[in-house]
């Protein structure tokens, strides 16, 4: 094949939508009832003159990339939007180069702008990770290629040029052997406020609208196999809520998979270490702990990266997602103990495919079992649902934590036009209950052979730009 293409960016329009949840989502010390997504429209072009639109979609979801009290929402809405900004001029002046050149060009660079403005790691990716997206779509469309032909054939031109631990390492060899399967398990979040047992909700409060409302209900919904579960931080709540967690899946299947996500509420690992020491000694969660796969980001990141976790990592592997700020802190985290980073389409998607290259290649010369999972950020059905799926399937996971479904009404918010044209195709993905497009989750499972299927990233339908807000001036 021809080398890699080299185009600009030339032009970008951003857009967003009002997301209200119909439960609340409680994750650390943050309850989640509503937020916005934004989405983004590009124009690429090549030296000779072609060109090809592409699109991106995430929810800005506040006090998850920086959880600072101090800041509102809003505040919070308005540091992705400008990480947003930041990313998007620094990548129109970069000029011409392949897609990942591109990226390359302007990381560190823009990190740097992003931080002298106040903004943190995990703000600054954001933007980055959204225009990249969006690039990427266009140069998929432009060439005619589904995101995993793209990525076999390494049509962005990915290199080791941001990565030098993975110099010597052969990434083309590394992205021609990725085969995105067709389907992917749902792992299922369990939120801090979720009830438990349908008869933990009071009839008065009850939403009654067709959908599951408590963690039993949406095991008997979508038979589900594989759970996140959030933990507190307080030791006699998080024993006592996780034994009424492990009573319901118990009673209802004789085999699962469990992950605990601490979202930043322990202070030091030996705080994770004293849970993790009573989930064991606590007889109704043998069952339990024995289906424990890994515990993520329980240390906050202000000192996750102080000292080695090597102890608590005897216990069960631990890998970070908060603490990922950087291209950078899988290394840092490596040398630290932990085994395992998160894939989160809003963190990069460059970035996904080389932690997993580095999961490769360090499990080979470590002898140890590096891990990369496939965590949700209340993941909008459409573009963002679909784009994030795809990469989740490229990276080559079997099971994606999924909630945007649960704690959403569908495809509420978008017209019915656009709803009945992602149902229309992709038909394996979704389905249309209730007067709402919504994920599609049997037997456990999510259908995607639409989504790497599609030419692009993982869409074969565009949402409806017109039905949509301008960001604020």
């Amino acid at each position: 094949m021809t080398e890699p293409l080299k185009i600009r960016l030339v032009e970008a329009e951003t857009f967003e939508r009002p997301v209200t949840l119909r439960l609340p989502f409680r994750f650390g010390a943050a309850t989640l009832r509503e937020a916005r997504q934004i989405f983004l429209r590009v124009r690429i072009e090549d030296a000779r003159g072609g060109s090809a639109s592409g699109m991106a979609a995430e929810l800005m979801v506040p006090k998850w990339f920086d959880k600072s009290p101090e800041l509102s929402n809003a505040d919070n809405e308005n540091q992705l939007r400008r990480s947003l900004a930041l990313a998007l001029d620094a990548l129109k002046n970069a000029g011409l180069g392949t897609a990942f050149a591109l990226h390359a060009a302007v990381e560190a660079v823009h990190h740097t702008r992003a931080a002298a403005e106040g903004l943190n790691g995990l703000v600054a990716s954001f933007g980055l990770a959204l225009a990249n997206r969006a690039v990427l779509d266009a140069l998929c469309r432009l060439e005619g290629l589904t995101v995993a032909q793209a990525i076999r054939a390494n049509r962005p031109g990915i290199d080791a040029s941001t990565v030098p631990d993975l110099t010597g390492f052969d990434l083309p060899a590394f992205l021609k052997g990725l085969a995105p399967a067709e389907s992917l398990a749902a792992r299922h979040t369990v939120g801090l406020v979720d009830a438990i047992r349908a008869g933990d909700i009071p009839a008065a409060d009850r939403l009654n609208d067709g959908l599951p409302e408590s963690f039993e209900e949406a095991i008997d919904a979508y038979g589900l196999t594989f759970f996140k579960v959030k933990v507190s931080g307080v030791p006699d709540a998080d024993i006592d809520r996780l034994c009424r967690i492990a009573a319901v899946i118990d009673a209802k299947m004789p085999a699962y998979s469990v992950t605990l996500d601490g979202n930043e509420q322990f202070a030091s690992a030996e705080a994770v270490a004293d849970l993790l020491t009573r989930i064991r000694a606590e007889p109704r969660l043998a069952h339990f702990a024995a289906s424990i796969l890994f515990v993520e980001q329980p240390i906050a990141r202000a000192y996750a990266f102080e000292k080695p976790v090597t102890a608590l990592a005897a216990f069960k592997p631990v890998e970070i997602d908060e603490s990922d700020a950087d291209i950078n802190a899988f290394v840092t985290a490596r040398r630290l103990g932990y085994t395992g980073i998160s894939s989160k389409s809003c963190k990069g998607f460059y970035r996904s495919l080389l932690n997993r290259a580095r999961v490769a290649r360090w499990s080979a010369d470590d002898g140890v079992a590096y891990f990369m999972s496939a965590e949700d950020l209340t993941t909008q059905g459409g573009l963002a649902v679909q784009q994030d799926l795809a990469l989740a399937s490229l990276i080559g996971m079997t099971h994606i934590e999924r909630n945007g479904h649960h704690y959403v009404d569908g495809m509420a918010g978008a017209p019915e036009a656009e709803q009945a044209a992602f149902a229309r195709d992709h038909a394996d993905l979704y389905a249309v209950r209730n007067g709402r497009t919504r994920l599609r989750i049997e037997g456990g499972r999510i259908a995607i052979g639409s989504v790497i299927g599609a030419i692009g990233l993982g869409s074969s339908v565009e949402p409806d730009w017109s039905a949509m807000e301008m960001p604020p001036a």
